[in-house]
Parts: structure tokens; C-alpha cells; sequence
């Protein structure tokens, strides 16, 4: 039982930081910006700033399920900027806007990165097109409300 446990350490701490053999710092600061784009213009309206982290061909879904029943909703990258220039999020308090990035995984032109957000966490698949690093595919979930 101790060899295996050891074999199953060993292969955990081999892979466990494989993002960062195939990212360059460039490409790591690109991505990480891509997402700081992309919640920071939120928080303060900026339609254009929003646009520019985004790929024209945007996919954000979320699963609702209500009544035990799920389905998917889709945004795509227009309606976002829509969203973003009505000024919903720039009406979130400063103490209360987070914009934790974690890059979770980088191969070639793909990353994977958790965002999280004040009410809301988002998967974001980011790939590197014409030499910049655009969010392609959002994935979130709402954070359960604070009891009061």
C-alpha cells in the first residue's frame, strides 16, 4: 500500500506544473491579461476593452437547472459588449470587484484559466490568434447568494 501511494505522489508532482514547460512568459502574460480584460472592463463599462479580449466568435453558456429541470443559456461575444456598455458591472462596489486569475493549464495556442468574480466563477478557454491570446469559450457559475 506505501508503494503505491508513493507512486501516485510522484506522478502528481510530475505533472502537476506541466502548463508552465510549454508557456513563455509572454504567452502567460498574455493570457492572464486576456482574462484581466475581460473582468476589468466589466467593472468599469469599458465596451471596447471588453471587445478586444474577446473572439468575434465567442461561446459563453452557463447551466441553469430550475425546477430540476437544466438547461443552457449562450451569449455570444456582442451580446457581452452589449452588456458590458449598459454599465450593469461598473455598478459593483470597488470593495466588492474580484478578478482572481489562475492560469490553469497552457499547450501550444490553447489555455485553460478559472476566473473569479464577484458573483460568479467563469472557465475560460483562451487561444492565441494572429499572435494574441483571445477568449474563445466561457464557461460559468453563479456563486450561491450570502445569507443576510
Amino acid at each position: 500500500m506505501l508503494k503505491a501511494t508513493f507512486v501516485c505522489i510522484l506522478l502528481l508532482t510530475v505533472t502537476a506544473p506541466a502548463f508552465a514547460q510549454n508557456a513563455s512568459e509572454a504567452d502567460l502574460a498574455g493570457i492572464k491579461q486576456a482574462a484581466l480584460d475581460y473582468a476589468q472592463s466589466w467593472y468599469t463599462g469599458d465596451a471596447e476593452r471588453m471587445e478586444k479580449a474577446l473572439s468575434p466568435d465567442l461561446a459563453k453558456r452557463i447551466v441553469r437547472t430550475r425546477d430540476g429541470r437544466s438547461r443552457i443559456e449562450n451569449m455570444g461575444a456582442m451580446a457581452l459588449v452589449q452588456g458590458v456598455r449598459s454599465g450593469y458591472g461598473a455598478k459593483t462596489p470597488k470593495e466588492e470587484q474580484q478578478a482572481d486569475v489562475t492560469v490553469l493549464d497552457v499547450f501550444g495556442n490553447a489555455a485553460t484559466v478559472k476566473l473569479i468574480m464577484s458573483g460568479w466563477i467563469d472557465y475560460l478557454h483562451i487561444g492565441k490568434v494572429d499572435n494574441r491570446w483571445v477568449i474563445i469559450n466561457v464557461l460559468w457559475e453563479m456563486k450561491p447568494e450570502k445569507a443576510q
